[in-house]
């Protein structure tokens, strides 16, 4: 009896994004293979049962293989054992450093270590990403702040040059080790509302302006730890509250600006100075650890909670936010205006972010 077999021979290395997101999402080849065949691939290819689960093996093998490349994506591209084309390592890697919001949220301003490691379980039943998912982003945060703390250059750029990710995920990844690094408070109940994208951007703010990387390119840790003399110079502008003339007369620029501009008015008027104490309160306190840690928290109930109270709209916390800063310029008696701005462009900046009507 003869047999006639078709044959094909080539030498790149066969992957389907499917299934490689199946096995990131930490799927067994068994729930793997029905999550396949539920999805049609069986009439789609022709195949039968066996064939499928012998290829979802197959594919799980390869990338199990390729993990270790992975984690120093540079290798991939220099290795000869996989024949994979430049747009499909991209995709592997970027994929592969990818991370569940709902998951970087509950590790966020954690200590990346053992102690957080074995908090996994129950993070892992809380946001119902798998243990295998969890543990591979888990150790994806801890492998990149080990790599970038003690680089020189921007925290970003060394992200992307090293593991090749995009400039979103290389950004995403940066406010991950700059949260780690400064163990910003993130899980009381009050921040509950606010998601991970909220605290990446105050932190791309917080690295572009408050970091020694603001004021000097090319130091150790330049984007990862706050600039101490400016943290320092911050406690001038307790002026603004302890001098009763400079705060009265502040009150008395703000308010002239806002009359007639907004229906909360009579509100910010009335807790014009118990809102200015508690913005230059938490400025006069950052030369703390614990009042770094707690600087979300600390604008929050300073800020944004009486503001609330009062139910100001976002718009309203612009326009007073904008009056406000601007104010002190024309303040004879204030001479710190550098670190004025300095201090208000970021404090303005995630106000704005975190306050949601």
């Amino acid at each position: 009896m003869t047999m006639e077999l078709d044959v094909f021979v080539g030498n790149t290395t066969i992957m389907d994004e499917e299934v490689y997101q199946l096995w990131l999402d930490g799927y067994t080849v068994f729930d793997a293979v029905k999550v396949r065949i539920d999805g049609g691939v069986m009439e789609e290819c022709e195949a039968s049962a066996d064939v499928l689960l012998s290829d979802t093996m197959d594919q799980y093998r390869t990338f199990q293989m390729c993990e270790r490349l992975l984690h120093s994506p540079s290798k991939l591209g220099n290795q000869l054992l996989f024949q994979i084309p430049p747009h499909r390592q991209a995709m592997l890697i970027e994929r592969y450093y990818t991370f569940d919001d709902a998951f970087v949220r509950e590790v966020l301003g954690k200590k990346l270590s053992k102690g957080t490691k074995k908090d996994l379980d129950d993070i892992s039943a809380k946001t119902s990403v798998t243990l295998k998912s969890c543990r591979r982003q888990f150790d994806n945060f801890k492998r990149v702040f080990k790599v970038v703390e003690e680089l020189k250059g921007p925290l970003v750029e060394n992200i992307r040059q090293h593991f090749l990710l995009s400039d979103k995920l290389a950004r995403d990844y940066a406010a991950i080790v700059f949260f780690a690094n400064n163990r910003f408070e993130t899980g009381k109940r009050k921040l509950h509302y606010l998601t991970f994208q909220d605290f990446a951007f105050c932190a791309g703010q917080l690295i572009s302006n408050w970091t020694v990387g603001a004021v000097d390119s090319m130091v150790e840790d330049m984007d990862v730890d706050l600039d101490k003399e400016f943290l320092q110079d911050l406690k001038e502008l307790k002026v603004l509250i302890t001098d009763k003339d400079l705060l009265d007369q502040h009150k008395s620029l703000v308010c002239t600006a806002l009359r007639g501009k907004t229906k909360a008015f009579t509100e910010m008027e009335a807790n014009f100075k118990n809102i200015s104490r508690g913005l230059v309160n938490i400025a006069a306190k950052l030369t703390n650890t614990k009042d770094v840690r707690d600087f979300f928290l600390d604008l929050v109930e300073k800020f944004i909670e009486p503001c609330r109270s009062d139910r100001w709209t976002a718009a309203d916390v612009r326009l007073y936010l904008t009056h406000y800063t601007n104010s002190a310029h024309i303040l004879d008696t204030f001479k710190h205006q550098v670190v004025w701005d300095r201090y208000m462009g970021v404090i303005k900046s995630c106000i704005f972010k975190m306050y949601h009507d």
